[in-house]
């Protein structure tokens, strides 16, 4: 695969969302540029850039961000880099969803490097790059593709990777492994279209909590509608493509000494629906466990989303079709993680009283119907432990299987 060069007026003029932009790989040298990036970045991006959500819910929302509240994060995403002190960028994220844009358009432009961009799972490295210290952007299936090209890594110094729009894959930990000691350090972003970045951590296996954000307040004991639209999800779309989390688990309303809150941030990066104010604050769908006033540990999810290859699943809504189709006792679909996509999920199915279901059978009628997303593994149980309101029981983060399936 080569990288054809584009000049850094070049990437910028064609826009984010452009196909040449997205869709083929390229090289910028940031680092030639001869000017200040700041300077051209105004000069050449509109003041203000629309992103959508997935649509996979409801309709595709569109969200507005500022050129100055991304140039702004941009110098944030740097920031988490400069220190790992990267000569050139490798980036895997595409610029039509915020945390590309971000990433892979703005952040080499703050640091002043080149910057290589892949946009399939297949294909070479950079044949000709420095061997030095480098930064990866990096989306879930990213490390899967690194683990092919364990050569190119080992032969880097050192790989710096930032990771964001879904759960950590388990393949990022067997990369890690795999890298050697020292030479890979990964860095995650957790925020979403709606919000930009709300916090970042260093991942490691411990699953430490997550830093807000300079900018970034907690509004606890927040009383209002969750972002105007109860159903909306507002967990990481940045990044629609941001988060990056450990594996959710099922959260249940029964217990009320339960610590987990919902996520509410006031940030001056808060995205406007086009022609409207920003929103003053911004409740998400993510609950949290507050460490402190400005650290949380994520605990799952309220709404019952997961974020499969980028696209938003409602649960519930496949759940309710899925009942349709399969003549059974009870159902549930439960999130887990998975080693490509970030995040997948599996169906559990009580056989009706009297009768009997299999594996294969169950599979079987579920792919013959056009459904948003076909379960990765399907499991036949005696039945399902649920809450006085009808939600299945808290459980733990499930192992994720080796491989996953085709959604």
């Amino acid at each position: 695969m080569s990288h054809p060069e584009l000049t850094p007026q070049e990437v910028l003029a064609a826009g984010p969302a452009a196909p040449g932009v997205n869709e083929r790989p390229w090289l910028v040298r940031w680092d030639l540029l001869g000017e200040d990036a700041g300077d051209l970045v105004r000069r050449t991006l509109p003041p203000a850039l629309d992103f959508h959500t997935s649509g996979t819910t409801g309709p595709s929302e569109c969200w507005r961000r500022t050129l100055d509240q991304l140039w702004q994060e941009a110098g944030m995403l740097a920031a988490l880099l400069r220190p790992e002190r990267p000569g050139a960028v490798l980036s895997f994220a595409p610029p039509r969803h915020v945390y590309g844009a971000l990433a892979t358009l703005l952040v080499p432009a703050r640091l002043g490097l080149p910057v290589w961009y892949r946009p399939h799972f297949f294909g070479a490295l950079p044949a000709q790059a420095p061997e030095g210290r480098w930064a990866v952007i990096a989306v879930p299936w990213s490390f899967s593709a690194l683990r092919r090209k364990l050569a190119w890594i080992e032969a880097r110094e050192h790989v710096a990777v930032l990771h964001s729009t879904a759960m950590l894959p388990s393949a990022a930990h067997d990369f890690v492994q795999e890298a050697g000691p020292g030479r890979v350090s990964v860095r995650e972003v957790f925020g979403s279209t709606e919000t930009g970045g709300i916090a970042w951590r260093e991942w490691g296996p411990d699953d430490p909590p997550w830093d807000l954000f300079d900018d970034v307040e907690f509004v606890p004991g927040h009383d209002g509608p969750d972002h105007d639209r109860p159903d909306h999800p507002g967990g990481l779309d940045l990044h629609d493509a941001s988060g990056p989390r450990t594996a959710p688990t099922a959260h249940h309303p029964d217990a009320e000494a339960d610590p987990d809150v919902p996520l509410t941030v006031r940030s001056p990066r808060l995205a406007a629906r086009p022609g409207l104010a920003p929103l003053p604050v911004w409740r998400t769908d993510d609950l949290v466990r507050p460490c402190g006033t400005r650290r949380f540990r994520f605990s799952g999810r309220r709404g019952g989303l997961v974020k499969i290859n980028g696209r938003r699943v409602d649960l519930g809504a496949l759940e309710h079709a899925l009942r349709a189709v399969v003549d059974c006792a009870d159902l549930a679909c439960l999130p887990v993680a998975d080693e490509l996509s970030g995040e997948h999920l599996e169906l559990y199915v009580v056989p009706p009283p009297g009768g009997r279901l299999d594996r294969a059978r169950v599979r079987a009628l579920v792919a013959s119907h056009d459904l948003t997303v076909q379960p990765r593994q399907v499991h036949v149980v005696d039945r399902i432990d649920r809450s006085p309101t009808g939600l299945p029981r808290r459980i733990h983060p499930t192992r994720p299987a080796d491989a996953g399936a085709a959604t």
